[in-house]
């Protein structure tokens, strides 16, 4: 298998493993659980083991049976570790008088989430980075939200990866 085949057959396995950070962090904010306490809860009781009918896509929701346990690992301690550094930034993307404290609890753990990746896994394109929270975004709201987030993440992509305006480009016009 090409490497190009071996990344998309991991592609929903990423997917699922940044739905299931984003709900791993958002339990640990409202309850004060650690990143260790998170992580074990949720590979013991929400990505259990996979099987064959857990590894893809079913209905337009990914299984989070099929998630990519090192990356979602990666995300909720990444996130827990540079949480002021990435507020920050957050912060200094978010328009007008948005302060990163009046967002909701959810849209913050989505928002910190995506801007980790940017900022530490400069080996994942900013696009994918982008598409895959807007899309757990929607997954909650059906609102602005993940216009926002989309919004947000952008911004934030420009400033830490210089080349991500080409290399949205670049796939636009591939998909052409």
């Amino acid at each position: 298998m090409s490497a190009a085949g071996t990344d998309a057959a991991a592609a929903p396995a990423r997917r699922a493993a940044r739905l299931a950070a984003v709900q791993s962090l958002y339990q640990m904010e409202l309850t004060g659980a650690s990143p260790r306490q998170a992580i074990a809860e949720f590979v013991g009781h929400r990505l259990g083991t996979p099987t064959a009918e857990a590894t893809g896509e079913e209905g337009g929701e990914v299984a989070l049976q099929a998630a990519d346990r090192l990356l979602f690992a990666a995300i909720v301690e990444g996130v827990k570790a540079r949480a002021d550094d990435l507020d920050g930034m957050i912060g200094s993307a978010l328009s007008g008088e948005w302060r990163i404290e009046r967002l909701e609890v959810l849209l913050r753990a989505i928002l910190r989430a995506g801007t980790f990746e940017l900022f530490a896994r400069p080996e994942t394109p900013a696009a994918i980075i982008i598409n895959d929270y807007v899309d757990v975004a929607h997954a909650f709201f059906s609102q602005k939200e993940p216009g926002l987030v989309n919004a947000v993440l952008d911004r934030l992509a420009h400033g830490l990866r210089p080349d991500a305006a080409d290399e949205r480009r670049a796939r636009t016009t591939r998909a052409r």
